[in-house]
């Protein structure tokens, strides 16, 4: 089992931050008033792709092999994975196949 070091390494060693920006945290102040305390959103909705789903995606490309990535990559998703697929592929140079549903928001479709 990976040690809290190795964990805390691998996150900061993460190269996600050439593709997902560093995103503020933003006080809820009606929720920490409710609860008495004080309550932060991190917004991930202020990514390119407006998901963190960016940052798996491209962490994970990130980690592939140069034989892998010159393979390229697949996926299915009807949102925000395959937004966060998509811009990663064009980030790393990288052929990216996304499988959508047809019944997919063309809105997203479009993005």
């Amino acid at each position: 089992m990976a040690s809290h070091d190795d964990y805390l390494k691998k996150v900061l060693t993460a190269r996600v931050y050439d593709a997902a920006r560093e995103t503020e945290l933003e006080r809820a102040p009606n929720l920490s008033t409710r609860l008495r305390n004080t309550v932060l959103l991190k917004r991930e909705d202020n990514q390119p792709v407006f998901s963190f789903k960016l940052r798996g995606a491209y962490n994970k490309m990130a980690h592939l092999s140069a034989e892998q990535l010159q393979r390229g990559v697949i996926t299915a998703s009807a949102g925000n994975h395959a937004q966060g697929v998509a811009l990663s592929a064009a980030r790393l140079g990288v052929k990216a196949v996304i499988c959508v549903p047809t019944t997919t928001p063309q809105v997203k479709v479009d993005a």
